[in-house]
């Protein structure tokens, strides 16, 4: 069987590092060939998805550091018969790539707006004569590195494999265990897992987020993250997506699925699915080639 896997490119992303993984999983596990289609933005890898131009995407939606991926969410909500498979959470190590031979010879540095954020206050401190430069992905970085010895980028040791380029500093996170969860998302029906992601906007009247999340405290069932998304439709009028532990064969989980849409507009629910086992196997490539 033959599987194509969209994931935010070109390839040496961390995007493609987690889509790699998942390519060894499916291989090992479901005895399934895989391919990777890279696509120039996460909203263009869910799309192909919707469009039956690939069969899965792997997209980043939450890092450990600057928190949720907005554009995952939105898109997730806006797209319809999307279902998240596999969660994937690989840690990230960010290195700086550059021609010149020092810091203080840097005096732009390029990376996505999140790999900047990531190291904030290394390069407060390492290169406070750098200007910081947005790029639509960290591999989009390296782009600017050959025309000038004084420009850097922050991306992966594997990028600076693929294309070559010299590493000036490794390890360059703020946060040692900073790590970023991806999702394996698919049209297939996703109904059986240890998480369950789900959405949904709330009447405007007092107390209504309250009623929803006590349907789950009643039902003793723990919830690992809620946030809160503009609906787009309005000012002021909001989304709220909701991770939790438990799987949609138990009672306690379909009985409050089963609630939930008394006391809300709008309801969807994205999967149920595990964590992919990659915390100590070999389906992760280890921090010193990410």
């Amino acid at each position: 069987m033959m599987v194509a896997i969209a994931y935010l490119g070109p390839p040496g992303t961390y995007a493609e590092i987690a889509a790699l993984t998942y390519q060894s999983w499916l291989a090992d596990v479901r005895h399934c060939t895989a391919i990777l289609k890279p696509y120039p933005s996460i909203a263009q890898s869910l799309q192909a998805v919707a469009d039956s131009k690939v069969d899965c995407a792997v997209v980043p939606v939450e890092n450990s550091t600057e928190g949720s991926v907005t554009v995952t969410l939105d898109m997730l909500w806006q797209l319809d018969r999307l279902q998240i498979q596999h969660a994937i959470v690989l840690p990230i190590a960010h290195a700086l790539l550059s021609y010149s031979t020092s810091l203080s010879d840097v005096r732009v540095v390029y990376s996505h707006p999140q790999a900047l954020a990531q190291c904030q206050h290394w390069l407060e401190i390492s290169l406070p004569q750098a200007r910081l430069i947005p790029t639509a992905s960290t591999i989009e970085a390296v782009s600017h590195l050959r025309d000038d010895s004084s420009s850097s980028a922050i991306s992966s040791v594997r990028a600076a494999e693929l294309h070559e380029l010299p590493i000036l500093a490794r390890g360059i996170n703020d946060y040692p265990d900073n790590c970023t969860r991806f999702w394996a998302v698919s049209r297939a029906p996703s109904r059986t897992g240890r998480l369950l992601s789900l959405a949904f906007i709330t009447p405007d009247r007092p107390g209504s987020l309250v009623a929803p999340l006590a349907v789950f405290a009643e039902r003793g069932l723990n919830l690992t993250r809620i946030e809160s998304r503009p609906t787009k439709r309005s000012l002021g009028e909001y989304l709220f997506f909701v991770d939790l532990e438990g799987d949609m064969q138990d009672t306690s989980v379909r009985a409050a699925l089963n609630a939930l849409p008394v006391h809300t507009e709008v309801l969807k629910i994205f999967g149920n699915y595990d964590l992919l086992p990659t915390g100590s196997t070999r389906y992760t490539c280890s921090i010193q080639t990410c």
